[in-house]
């Protein structure tokens, strides 16, 4: 097994991109509510606070920040993925490792995962995540993407509706 080293810090503000094994799939936003609901399960065992949020159909982007004395982020994604994935039907395709080791085909097995430095770089996260359904080509305005926290920074003045991202916007968020 390899040994993954994660730069952890109690009570730290981590970016993060976790991304389906089957990048074609939408599953996430085909079951969005499976997903809150696996979010909001794992939140009451193992809290968090959720910074900002997207899910795109095959991928999400989110910023947490941990309680305080707790770098444990990835019990955190072990339990979301498999609340979601205990959730929703048994329909993709498992390989024969999958099989043997009873794990259903649908995340890929790592995360992407970035401890926030400083103000500057939260603010960027921030702006990447909001702006990354127009990237990708899944909402013309920032404000069209019903799933994300955009709309609740609006709600607290951080943001204009009509906001349409930023010069500086980060260019690597853990994905091609």
């Amino acid at each position: 097994m390899s040994n993954y080293r994660r730069y952890r810090v109690p009570g730290g503000t981590y970016f993060f991109t976790v991304n389906l094994l089957d990048r074609s799939s939408g599953l996430l936003v085909k079951h969005i509510e499976e997903l809150r609901a696996a979010v909001r399960q794992t939140k009451r065992l193992h809290p968090f606070h959720i910074d900002a949020w997207v899910v795109l159909p095959d991928h999400l982007h989110c910023v947490w920040t941990l309680p305080e004395n707790d770098a444990d982020y990835s019990r955190r994604w072990q339990a979301i993925k498999k609340a979601f994935s205990k959730s929703i039907p048994s329909a993709e395709p498992r390989s024969k490792v999958q099989t043997q080791r009873n794990e259903r085909g649908i995340w890929q097995r790592r995360f992407w995962e970035h401890t926030i430095t400083n103000d500057r770089d939260y603010a960027a996260h921030i702006d990447y995540i909001h702006f990354n359904p127009v990237k990708h080509g899944w909402a013309q305005a920032v404000k069209d993407w019903p799933y994300s926290t955009f709309h609740q920074w609006v709600e607290q003045g951080v943001y204009p509706l009509d906001w349409a991202g930023c010069d500086e916007l980060i260019t690597d968020a853990g994905e091609s």
